[in-house]
């Protein structure tokens, strides 16, 4: 039996690397074993269901007469259908598993922050070449999102404006990782299909999931690098800091057109 007081196992200079430092830790840490969950496929289900059902009802009493919608309409029918949605993926995972830090590997790591910077550099790059190439095949005229093509010729105060920018740029990219990098990618990975089979599912629902058919290859170019960071790092902060990273031009973009500082 070890007393408590035995000494560490020593390493011997064979061991040792070479000038007698020791080994730098791994980027990724090896993974552990963990409680398993509860929930899956059907939790899934259930958020894009709350997502889209709230996307048709939210929007309701803020429809005037003739169709149209006030700005003030048009940020809470962007913002909370996704809030809410994201906040049944959360409650999935108090429910039905182990809190959203196991289940949905949202804790925070330097290191990770650092892989998904430099994961969304390098897919801005990417994207922006892909855009470029979209837009010459599909035309200016259809070259906006659904986004842009809601906002098109919708004069926004500069408090709507700003609260548009902030939640395109940090609050979806957060919400839609909860959704698609956290919760579905665990119920992918809970059937033991493989390392990569929930990244590339979890890439093809993603852009086929926004309902912008003639967008969905460029969507899927920019799903990529955000789902690489989720398969390197294992955690969820690198697709998140990828993510609002490929929305921070797009979003000020939005942000200018809608101040009237920029021709739309």
């Amino acid at each position: 039996m070890n007393s408590p007081h035995q000494s560490e196992p020593r390493v011997t200079a064979s061991e040792q690397p070479a000038g007698g430092r020791p080994p730098l830790p791994a980027l990724t840490a090896p993974p552990q074993d963990e409680p398993d969950h509860r929930w899956g496929f059907g939790a899934f289900l259930l958020v894009e269901a709350v997502f889209l059902i709230s996307s048709v009802f939210i929007v309701l009493p803020f429809k005037a007469p003739d169709g149209r919608v006030s700005p003030v309409g048009l940020l809470v029918s962007l913002a909370v259908p996704t809030v809410l949605a994201a906040g049944v993926a959360v409650l999935a995972t108090v429910v039905r598993g182990n809190g959203p830090k196991v289940d949905l590997r949202l804790c925070w790591r330097w290191a990770d922050v650092g892989v998904g910077l430099s994961l969304g550099l390098g897919g801005f790059v990417v994207t922006m070449i892909a855009s470029v190439l979209w837009t010459r095949w599909v035309g200016q005229k259809n070259a906006n999102s659904a986004v842009g093509s809601l906002l098109d010729g919708v004069h926004l105060s500069p408090a709507i404006a700003v609260l548009m920018f902030l939640h395109l740029w940090l609050l979806a990219p957060l919400c839609e990782e909860v959704i698609y990098r956290g919760l579905l990618w665990g119920a992918i990975e809970r059937q033991r299909w493989g390392r990569w089979t929930p990244f590339v599912l979890t890439t093809m629902i993603f852009a086929v999931a926004h309902l912008e058919p003639l967008r969905t290859p460029l969507l899927l170019v920019i799903a990529v690098p955000i789902g690489l960071g989720r398969l390197i790092t294992g955690r969820l902060v690198s697709s998140v800091i990828a993510h609002q990273l490929n929305n921070l031009l797009p979003a000020l973009g939005i942000l200018l057109v809608a101040l009237g500082l920029m021709p739309g």
